[in-house]
Formats: C-alpha cells, structure tokens, sequence
C-alpha cells in the first residue's frame, strides 16, 4: 500500500499543473478581464477616476505577482477606445498584465508550490488570508451536511431493502424522487420563506454562521449559535442529497441479500439481525462508506455554492463566484487550486478508507 499512496501522491503535481495550465490557457481568451473592467469604470467615472489610478500607481495601487487575464496591445480593448494609451499602459502594469502571458504563469506556478497566490485585484488582500477567512464556513457546511447524509441514508436505504416491495418502500420511494428532483437551492428559498422571516415565521436567522456580538459570549453559547444558524443551511443540502445515497444504500443490500453466502448464514440458523448486521453489512456498505470522502468534495464543491448565496454564508462558493463575475483571476486561481487540491487528497483517502474497510483489497496487486 506504501508504494501505490507514494505513485498516488506523485501523480497530483501534474494533475494539478494539468488543471491549472488548462484553465489559464482558456482564461486568456475570455472577454471582460480586470484591465477592461477598470477600462470601463474610467470611462464612466471621467477625469477623477484617472486622477486617482495616477495617485494609486505612484505608490498605492500594488502589483500583483499572479493573473490570468489576456493582456495585449493597447488597442486589444475594446474599452480602450478614446483613453490615453498612457493611462491604458498604467492600468496593465497596476494589475501585472504588462508582462507575456508565459511569465505570468511561470510567477504563479512558483507562488503556488508555498502557497503564495498574490493579491487579490480588487479586495487589496492577499489570497490566502481570503481563503483561510472563508474555507471553514464551506468546510463546516459540507461536512455536516455529508454526516447527516449518512445517517439517514444509510438507516433508511437498509430499511428499504428489507421491507422491498412493501407500502414503506413505495411511499418512501416517493419521498427519495421529490427530493432528488428538487435542487437543494429551491427547497433553501423555501424554507427562508417558512421559518426564515420570509412570510411565515421567524425562527432561525436567515445571514451569517454567528449572531452579532458572539465573540464575547461562553464557548456553550457560541456552539448553540452556531448550530442554531446551521439548521437550515443544512436541511436545504440534505434534503436535495440524501436520495442518491439511500437508493445506492438499499440496491447494495437487496445484491448481497440474494447471494449464496447469505442463504448458508440463514440455512445454519443465524438469526435476521446477524445476517443483515454480521454478514451483509460489512460486504454492502464498502463502497457506500468508501465514497464519503468523495461525496464530501461533491456537496462541498457543487451543492454549497448557491445555499450559501441564499443565507449569505461567506464561504469559498460565494467567494469563487464573485471573483469569477469581477475576473478577479488571482482569487479564481486561488480557489481552483485549492479546491483542486482537496479533491485529489480526498481521492486518495477515499482509497484508504476501501482498505480499512475491506483488508482483502489490495490496490498494489492491481495491473
């Protein structure tokens, strides 16, 4: 096992050069960059706009080490049209565009093996501090969302399987359709509006992790606010993500069910509970307990992002999102790296968890 974790952990370098490299290459294609944006707020803003990027380039405005954004020609923007080719060249150099597209990824890529993704084009923070401030509101998100995923998945996808075919497997089926039919955003809005202040009640706050002014309350308080503000969050994941898990769950179980070893348990006498608990279970749940890492990264990577717009939870969706709609490239690289990293990692721990799981699996033994 020690010599496929070290192959597996080799091979992220280039899988994490091969993303980067990719989506750097499509960025500089990609219309609307910084340096047009700030083309356009100039036009807008007249002379006192320009007056103030002169102030910032001569000692305010820093220059950041990463981008992803073409950069061309003074006459490549659109929004270059009328302005000063001088002020255009300011604007490239402020935000770094002023150097080949090859040296600006060659500067990333050595900022990124110590972590260093630069500045931020717009918040005038550097990007680590950004995702360190933000990756534990998405991490607490998805992984409460993910454990209790499980434990009403993997109870209820069981008690489907026993009862197969029954008025419980019917009506529950139903249950499982609606909510993998319905994005886990819609049953958020929904459920703002009935317990949220929207129309209704208002039981649970609708913004944040903590209440105003939490910082000063005992560590039993904070952890009741906490969880307090995670409630609806929370259900809106579970809701649109517990029916993939519970069919999986029950579809394991009615295959293992039907297979010559359970026939000989139950011919020897064994009781139902030691046949489902002692024998099936172990066997059924391998690639359903196997996957949590992975249905992990899913949530954290998929479902979180518009949840947290819903109940403005300023986590890494949120802050991916809008540095995807100012082109904010160094935050956008930041964040796609180190999702990037965390799936890969979680990849590998997912392949951990097989072996502890089930010892007879052996990944080195693999050709």
């Amino acid at each position: 096992m020690g010599a496929y974790l070290l192959r597996r952990i080799a091979l992220l370098v280039p899988t994490l050069f091969g993303i980067i490299l990719i989506n750097f290459v499509v960025v500089q294609f990609a219309p609307g960059g910084p340096v047009e944006q700030m083309l356009a707020e100039l036009r807008g803003q007249g002379g006192s706009a320009i007056g103030r990027l002169s102030g910032e380039s001569q000692g305010e405005t820093r220059a950041p080490q990463q981008g992803g954004g073409g950069s061309g020609p003074v006459g490549s923007y659109r929004g270059a049209r009328g302005m000063d080719p001088a002020v255009v060249a300011e604007i490239e150099k402020a935000f770094g565009f002023d150097k080949p597209a090859y040296v600006r990824f060659t500067e990333m890529l050595k900022g990124y093996l110590t972590f260093d993704f630069g500045e931020s084009l717009f918040q005038g923070r550097k990007v680590i501090d950004l995702l360190l401030e933000k990756l534990p509101v998405s991490v607490s998100l998805g992984l409460w969302s993910t454990l209790i995923i499980y434990l009403v998945s993997i109870p209820l996808g069981i008690r489907k399987a026993v009862r197969d075919g029954t008025r419980f497997d019917a009506w529950t089926s139903g249950v499982v359709l609606v909510g993998y039919a319905v994005p886990g955003f819609l049953f958020a809005i929904l459920l703002v509006v009935l317990f949220a202040g929207g129309s209704f009640l208002q039981i649970f706050p609708l913004r944040g992790l903590t209440s105003s002014g939490s910082a000063d309350w005992p560590f039993w308080q904070r952890a009741l606010d906490y969880a307090w503000h995670m409630v609806l969050p929370t259900v809106s994941l579970v809701i649109g993500g517990f029916a993939g898990l519970t069919m999986l769950t029950k579809n394991s179980f009615l295959e293992e069910i039907g297979k010559q070893y359970v026939l000989t348990a139950r011919a020897k006498g064994a009781d139902e509970g030691r046949v489902l608990y002692g024998h099936i279970f172990r066997n059924a749940m391998l690639l359903i307990i196997a996957g949590f890492p992975a249905a992990f990264i899913s949530i954290l990577f998929t479902g979180a992002l518009l949840v947290e717009i819903v109940f403005s939870l300023d986590g890494l969706g949120l802050l991916g999102f809008e540095a995807a709609i100012r082109r904010d490239y160094p935050v956008m690289f930041g964040t796609l790296y180190i999702f990037t990293l965390l799936g890969l990692v979680m990849q590998i721990v997912g392949d951990l968890t097989y072996t502890l799981i089930d010892p007879r699996i052996d990944f080195e033994a693999r050709r």
